[in-house]
């Protein structure tokens, strides 16, 4: 049996991220109160690819909320993601000619020598490795893939420390929204394994329409949780020399009260 850094470890994103992820994750999280979601990573990477003035790519671009966003800067931006119920969604959106898109897992990509001045992964994405083989192997295409100066950028939520200790959140209602006509019902559940870091999440889509429920449609994923100095000496192990954690995306520093480590490292 395959031991828990192995890259088989993994789940497929492709089915984690199924139709019913993709068709409501625009509508879901963009009523999320997360420092992630209120433009503030958006403008960050921005910042970050107008510095690198070169190619950009993605890992785990998902729907292109934030790099269709740098691709409107005019840069050679290429996304990649292992779900293509993901990428459909940013090919309905996008208008850009300089943007291209890629299936491909973020652990074992080959873009076939081209090189780039920013490789970013927004929002958590980092966090479906779950095993130290799947981290290093991505860490290790990343390299292969910067320019010389380019610098990678990523973001994990910060743990809290009493909430990774509840081993269980039961299914509640966590938002509410509307789509295509119908409102969305939006059950989660978690549950968490803080002896390998995981936490498997669960959602399930009540549609309404017209005062009754016409559908139920399920989710499910699994995410690796980080401590900070862990992310340190996992980049030191990669063979990257310059590592930057901040606490939020206006690089303050890491405090007790930080919402997220926001990582540059060349």
């Amino acid at each position: 049996m395959a031991g828990p850094g192995s890259s088989n470890e993994s789940l497929a994103l492709d089915e984690e991220y199924g139709q019913a992820t993709a068709r409501f994750y625009d509508a879901a999280y963009a009523r999320l109160p997360l420092p992630q979601l209120d433009g503030r990573d958006v403008e960050f990477y921005r910042e970050l690819a107008r510095e690198g003035a070169g190619p950009v790519l993605e890992l785990g671009c998902g729907t292109g909320r934030v790099l269709l966003q740098i691709a409107a800067l005019g840069f050679p931006c290429t996304g990649l993601d292992a779900s293509q119920h993901m990428l459909a969604r940013t090919r309905q959106k996008s208008t850009f000619p300089n943007l291209r898109l890629v299936h491909a897992p973020m652990q074992s990509f080959d873009l076939a020598g081209e090189r780039f001045g920013l490789i970013f992964s927004a929002f958590r994405a980092f966090q479906h490795l779950y095993g130290v083989a799947d981290q290093l192997a991505c860490l290790a295409c990343v390299r292969r893939h910067l320019a010389p100066g380019g610098r990678f950028a990523f973001d994990v939520f910060a743990p809290r420390l009493a909430r990774m200790a509840a081993l269980e959140e039961p299914e509640t209602v966590d938002l509410r929204f509307g789509h295509e006509g119908e409102e969305i019902v939006r059950h989660a559940a978690v549950t968490r394994d803080p002896a390998l870091q995981l936490l498997d999440v669960r959602f399930r889509y009540e549609r309404w329409r017209d005062g009754r429920v016409v559908g139920n449609e399920l989710a499910s994923f699994r995410m690796r949780w980080f401590w900070r100095y862990e992310l340190e000496h996992l980049l030191a192990r990669a063979g990257f020399r310059e590592i930057e954690i901040h606490g939020d995306f206006d690089r303050s520093p890491v405090s007790a009260d930080s919402p997220a480590f926001v990582v540059v490292a060349r």
